[in-house]
C-alpha cells in the first residue's frame, strides 16, 4: 500500500497495540501520518512497536495500561494530551479468548467457572466500552474541525453466528456489535461527530486463539473445518486488516457509521454447502 499521509496531524490510540493484529494497525496508522499511542500491558512489547514506527519516520508513544482500569486509561489520555493534544482515532483492538471459558472434552459448558465467563466478557465488551468512554470524551473536546473522529471496534465471526466451544467470547462480541451500533447512533450528533464502526475479522492466527486453530502439524481439526467453510481456503494475514482500518479511520469513510465490516475470506457469505 502506497502511503498518502492522509492521517497527518491526527492522534490515534490503539488498545491491544502490542498484539498480532493491533500492532499492524498501529504501524499502518503511523505510516499514514498519525501520531500513535500504542496501548498495552507489556512495556517491552509496546516499546518494540514504537521503535518499529519510529524507524520508519513515524511518531508513537508506549502507553502501559489495562483496558479494564479506568485510572490507567485516564493516565494514558493525560500523556497523549501533554504530548500532542486530544484524540482523533481510537482502535479498540484489545480482546481475545480466555482458556477456562472454552469448552473441551474435559470441560463442559455446565462446568465453565463463572469467573472465566466474567473475565472473557469483561475483556472483550467492557474492554471496548471503557476506552470508548475515556478516549471518546477527548474526541468530543477536540478543536479539530477538519472532519469527524473515528472509533473502530473489533467484532468476530462468533458475534453473528454460534460457533462451538467459545460461548463467552461469542456473547461478548455480540455485545460489541450492539454497542457499536448504539454508540454510532448516540455520538453522531455531537458538535464534533464521532463515527463508530467495527471490523469483524474471520480467522486470523493470534496468540489467544492459536491453540484452537493450529498445532505443530498444521491446522487442528477445528482449523480444518474452518478452512473448509472459508471460500478463500486459508487463514487471514494480519496485514489484510490494515486497509479497512485505515479507511474507517480516515475521512474517506466520512458518511459511514454503525457498520460492521467482515474481513473473513468469505466465511460469513458461505453456507458451507
Amino acid at each position: 500500500m502506497t502511503s498518502r499521509q492522509f492521517l497527518r496531524g491526527k492522534i490515534a490510540v490503539v488498545t491491544g497495540g502490542t498484539g498480532v493484529l493491533g500492532s499492524r494497525i498501529a504501524v499502518a496508522l503511523a505510516s499514514e501520518g498519525a501520531r500513535v499511542g500504542v496501548l498495552g500491558r507489556d512495556l517491552k512489547r509496546a516499546n518494540g512497536v514504537v521503535r518499529e514506527i519510529e524507524a520508519s519516520g513515524g511518531e508513537a508513544v508506549a502507553l502501559i495500561a489495562d483496558v479494564l482500569k479506568r485510572e490507567d486509561l485516564l493516565k494514558s489520555l493525560e500523556t497523549l494530551r501533554q504530548l500532542w493534544g486530544e484524540v482523533d482515532v481510537l482502535v479498540n483492538a484489545a480482546g481475545g479468548h480466555v482458556k477456562d471459558a472454552i469448552t473441551s472434552e474435559s470441560l463442559s459448558f455446565f462446568e465453565i467457572p463463572t469467573e472465566a465467563l466474567r473475565s472473557v466478557v469483561d475483556l472483550n465488551l467492557i474492554g471496548t466500552i471503557l476506552p470508548t468512554q475515556i478516549f471518546g470524551a477527548s474526541m468530543a473536546l477536540s478543536a479539530d474541525s477538519s472532519g469527524s473522529a473515528s472509533i473502530i471496534n473489533f467484532s468476530s465471526m462468533s458475534a453473528d453466528r454460534a460457533l462451538s466451544r467459545v460461548v463467552g467470547y461469542g456473547a461478548a462480541k455480540a455485545g460489541v456489535e450492539n454497542f457499536t451500533r448504539w454508540a454510532a447512533s448516540e455520538l453522531a450528533s455531537l458538535k464534533r461527530p464521532i463515527r463508530v464502526n467495527a471490523i469483524a475479522p474471520g480467522f486470523f492466527v493470534a496468540e489467544t486463539n492459536k491453540s484452537l486453530l493450529v498445532d505443530e502439524s498444521g491446522p487442528t481439526e477445528r482449523g480444518r473445518q474452518i478452512l473448509l467453510h472459508t471460500p478463500m481456503g486459508r487463514f487471514g494475514a494480519p496485514n489484510e486488516l490494515v486497509g479497512i482500518a485505515l479507511w474507517l479511520a480516515s475521512d474517506d469513510s466520512a458518511f459511514v457509521t454503525g457498520a460492521v465490516v467482515p474481513v473473513d475470506g468469505g466465511f460469513s457469505a458461505s453456507s458451507g454447502i
